[in-house]
């Protein structure tokens, strides 16, 4: 695999997730500038959540958003949710499903690539689905797109609130300085809110400087964002793994042309 040969890459991971990729780029001759531009914290109603999960027997359907939706549960429930033999398990992609099979959950619905909600829609379980209960596990003020198609579809569903996003009190100097000195080659992002809150973390001054460097994202509906935030040089990863985004990064590095 050719190494990066020095380029500074951009993690804007939160701090708990941003380790592989980073080291991923290390190991292939790259630096890995850490910057994270999205602080996942657990919900304050604990209480809340333990009462939800104490009743999963009138649901028919527990969807799990993301990895940190399950991880913030389990860590909200003493580390454990008992599974009934009526309730079925939903996952938005790969990692959300290692980390319910981590937990000794087993897992009735996984959507093929790209893993995301419209791709769970499609899937024929996730059709016929009128007058079936289902709670579907995220963060506060996440995307309305699940729900509001399995109600539209007849489907009773609840949100349980895990997690909460925030703009991360992060020092900026050492971002500012290799903007300035242009020295920093490629930003990373895996989702919509950390691409804004990274414009939001740094001033206007230096947005310029962003929007034309190559921007790796994970997903279409992000590239989308991206165009409009004014980024020039956007790829899409074939899917949102760390090792899928190092891949198209280290492609960068060859020199491999960046779409518009």
């Amino acid at each position: 695999m050719t190494e990066l040969n020095g380029a500074r890459v951009l993690v804007t991971r939160p701090v708990h997730q941003a380790e592989n990729l980073s080291r991923l780029i290390e190991q292939h001759g790259g630096i890995a500038v850490r910057f994270p531009t999205l602080e996942i914290v657990e919900s304050a109603d604990l209480v809340a959540i333990q009462k939800t999960l104490a009743y999963l027997d009138e649901f028919q359907w527990l969807i799990f958003i993301s990895s940190n939706a399950v991880n913030f549960a389990l860590k909200a429930n003493g580390g454990k949710i008992a599974q009934p033999k009526t309730l079925r398990l939903g996952a938005i992609g790969k990692a959300t499903a290692n980390a319910l099979a981590m937990a000794g959950l087993s897992i009735d619905l996984l959507p093929e690539q790209p893993y995301n909600s419209e791709a769970l829609l499609a899937v024929a379980d996730m059709q016929n689905v009128e007058g079936q209960r289902v709670l579907i596990v995220r963060g506060e003020g996440g995307r309305e797109e699940l729900a509001n198609t399995l109600r539209s579809r007849g489907a009773d569903v609840h949100y349980l609130n895990v997690y909460k996003r925030s703009v991360p009190s992060t020092n900026n100097a050492e971002v500012i300085s290799l903007l300035e000195q242009q020295k920093l080659d490629i930003i990373t992002v895996t989702s919509g809110e950390s691409l804004q809150n990274l414009l939001i973390m740094l001033d206007a001054a230096h947005h310029r400087q962003l929007f034309a460097l190559p921007l790796v994202v994970v997903s279409d509906r992000i590239k989308q964002l991206a165009v409009e935030l004014g980024f020039k040089r956007i790829a899409v990863v074939s899917s949102p793994s760390d090792e899928a985004i190092f891949e198209t990064v280290n492609q960068s590095n060859r020199g491999i042309a960046w779409p518009n």
